[in-house]
């Protein structure tokens, strides 16, 4: 088993920190942003605002056999600087998994934002053989950023 616990993935957007953010927190935009496929839509969710909040999605993989829900629960705020969020299957505690926008101004029309996917607080043994981390390659992330940067430039 591999020991790496997480991949990161960052370029410069050429758009403002703040419609970086814009798009970034508003969940209803994440099916467009998604690399990996597995986002359907949106099941539930206001404009992340603070720590704490929680946002569901209706999803899609041959890891949980079809179709399910998350809940991705608000890890990290930061206005125009930091989002996170922990995902779990609908209903149960987040198993550890993160997801970590980091975003820096480079001046007034362009961001470098950086993109990590988590798992090194997974500790459950089963699930990391189960869902064999990690579930969405340092490519699909690298996707998600190019989708993230044509959304902010039209924002």
């Amino acid at each position: 088993m591999s020991e790496q616990t997480s991949v990161t993935v960052e370029r410069v957007i050429e758009a403002p920190v703040a419609d970086v953010f814009d798009v970034l927190s508003n969940p209803e935009r994440h099916e467009k942003l998604d690399g990996s496929g597995f986002i359907r839509s949106i099941d539930h969710a206001d404009r992340i605002q603070k720590v704490g909040e929680v946002f569901t999605m209706n999803m899609e993989g041959p890891h949980m056999g079809g179709e399910y829900k998350t809940d991705n629960h608000v890890t990290g705020y930061a206005k125009d600087k930091l989002l996170a969020w922990q995902t779990a299957p609908a209903g149960v505690q987040p198993p550890g998994w993160e997801w970590v926008w980091e975003l820096e101004s480079q001046g007034p029309d362009s961001t470098l934002v950086r993109h990590t996917y988590d798992w090194s607080k997974v500790t459950d043994k089963d699930l990391l053989e189960k869902l064999k981390f990690p579930l969405v390659t340092e490519s699909e992330l690298e996707d998600t950023l190019g989708k993230l940067a044509a959304e902010a430039s039209t924002n």
